[in-house]
C-alpha cells in the first residue's frame, strides 16, 4: 500500500513538473515579441459555412489589418489595434495550450480564452472566438 501511494505521488509530481515545463516553454516563446496578425482563417475541419468564410476575409481586410499582441513580464498583455494599445493580464492554462486573457485587474468576468494552435520562434497561430464563430489568427513575430 505504501509503495503504491509513493508511486502515485511520484507520478503526480512528474506530471506537474512536465506541465510547468510546457507552460514555461510557451511563455518563453511568447514574451518580448510583437506578434502581428497577417491572416485570419477558418479552423481546419470546420463545416463549410459561407458566412464564416466571408467574416474571416472581412476581419483580415478590416479589423485585423493593423493589430499586434505583446506578452510581457508579470503576465502583462498588450493588444494594439489600429495604433491604440489596450492592456490586460494573461495566464497560461492546460500546459500552455490555452491562454486566458483578462482585463488589467485580472478579473475573469471578461475573460477571453485563446487556444495555441502553432507556436515557434517566429509564428504564433491562435484560435479565437468572434461572435458565434471560431477563427485562427496567424501572427508573425516582428
Amino acid at each position: 500500500m505504501k509503495m503504491r501511494l509513493q508511486a502515485i505521488l511520484c507520478a503526480v509530481v512528474l506530471a506537474l513538473a512536465f506541465s510547468a515545463c510546457n507552460s514555461g516553454r510557451t511563455n518563453k516563446l511568447l514574451v518580448h515579441k510583437k506578434w502581428r496578425v497577417y491572416d485570419v482563417v477558418v479552423p481546419p475541419g470546420s463545416a463549410y459555412d459561407i458566412t464564416q468564410i466571408n467574416q474571416a476575409t472581412d476581419l483580415k481586410r478590416g479589423y485585423y489589418t493593423n493589430v499586434y499582441y505583446q506578452f510581457l513580464d508579470n503576465n502583462l498583455f498588450i493588444a494594439t489595434i489600429d495604433n491604440k494599445p489596450d492592456s490586460g493580464k494573461y495566464k497560461l492554462l492546460s500546459d500552455g495550450k490555452i491562454i486566458s486573457v483578462t482585463a488589467a485587474n485580472g478579473l475573469r468576468s471578461a475573460e477571453n480564452l485563446v487556444t495555441v494552435v502553432k507556436l515557434d520562434e517566429t509564428h504564433f497561430d491562435m484560435k479565437v472566438k468572434s461572435g458565434e464563430y471560431y477563427f485562427i489568427l496567424k501572427t508573425k513575430a516582428e
